[in-house]
């Protein structure tokens, strides 16, 4: 079955409080649903207890798709990691979700507002060997508890260009799924569409966030900070930028991919009015899914 949900960042912004910080968590969740979404993905205005959570995405008719997890598995054994990530997927399988939003966060700079992307962090041999078998034993324990570790490429970590993308499958065992984000792998340089026919069979969840190809242009050449891209508005909701996400979704649904179509797309809210802009998302993409995953 494929259901969409929408992140929190459109309204509020994780890495950056500032935006939307005077946005309570009701409104999120009220335009979520009024923009036709089934499911949001965690935020920072979220109760982080099922008890609590529960009754709130309830009374909103709403699902809970997901949420992201910073691993440093490069830095502390799996045991270690397992610990470090007990209350999140307690959370997770408390609340129903199949997949956890997993990235290793090790040396990481998509947070540093000062450090431009060119200087994000690369893997060298042996941080691979250390790495890949860690992070198998991790999604091992994870399936034990009913969770797909859905792992999340990202801008500015050790794992962002499509080649690291294919390393990492490659290293890991099948335990190891891979959460597609056409927004981070486009400004990569990648193309989602060859990803998502490449691993089709290990695609646990996706993020369908598009770019402004002119505002990706100017960041490049200015060599921006991962967030400073974000606030000039490197990335926007589908429908909006440079990703055509119809043969994206075919290539989904050829690869019988079911589950979660998440719209993410951080922006600043004061730029991007949360509710149109999360409308615009839902109805680009849900005309394209039902093509895409009726034929």
């Amino acid at each position: 079955m494929i259901r969409l949900a929408i992140n929190p960042l459109t309204w509020t912004n994780d890495d950056m409080p500032e935006l939307g910080a005077e946005t309570p968590l009701e409104t999120c969740l009220a335009e979520a649903k009024q923009a036709g979404f089934a499911g949001v993905e965690l935020g920072n205005k979220f109760p982080r207890d099922a008890a609590t959570l529960g009754p709130i995405l309830a009374r909103h008719g709403l699902a809970l798709a997901s949420g992201w997890y910073g691993s440093r598995l490069l830095e502390r054994d799996v045991d270690a990691e397992m610990a470090a990530a007990e209350p999140h997927l307690a959370l997770l399988a408390a609340m129903g979700c199949t997949a956890c939003v997993f990235a290793e966060v090790s040396r990481a700079v998509h947070g540093a507002r000062a450090t431009p992307l060119s200087r994000r962090p690369m893997l060298s041999d042996a941080d691979w060997a250390v790495l890949a078998p860690r992070m198998t034993e991790m999604a091992r324990r994870m399936a034990a508890r009913g969770l797909r570790l859905a792992y999340h490429h990202h801008l500015g970590t050790v794992v962002e260009s499509a080649a690291e993308i294919d390393r990492l499958m490659d290293a890991t065992g099948p335990e190891v799924e891979l959460l597609l984000d056409t927004g981070h792998l486009t400004a990569a340089g990648g193309d989602p569409v060859a990803m998502a026919r490449r691993h089709a069979g290990r695609i646990a969840h996706v993020h369908c966030k598009d770019v402004r190809r002119d505002v990706l242009a100017r960041a490049k050449a200015a060599d921006l900070p991962f967030l400073e891209a974000v606030l000039e508005g490197m990335f926007t909701v589908p429908g909006d930028g440079m990703v055509d996400f119809a043969p994206v979704l075919a290539a989904l649904a050829e690869g019988r991919y079911q589950g979660w179509l998440v719209v993410e797309a951080e922006q600043d809210p004061a730029k991007a009015h949360p509710l149109t802009y999360a409308r615009m998302g839902h109805d680009h993409l849900a005309a394209l899914a039902a093509r895409a995953f009726a034929a």
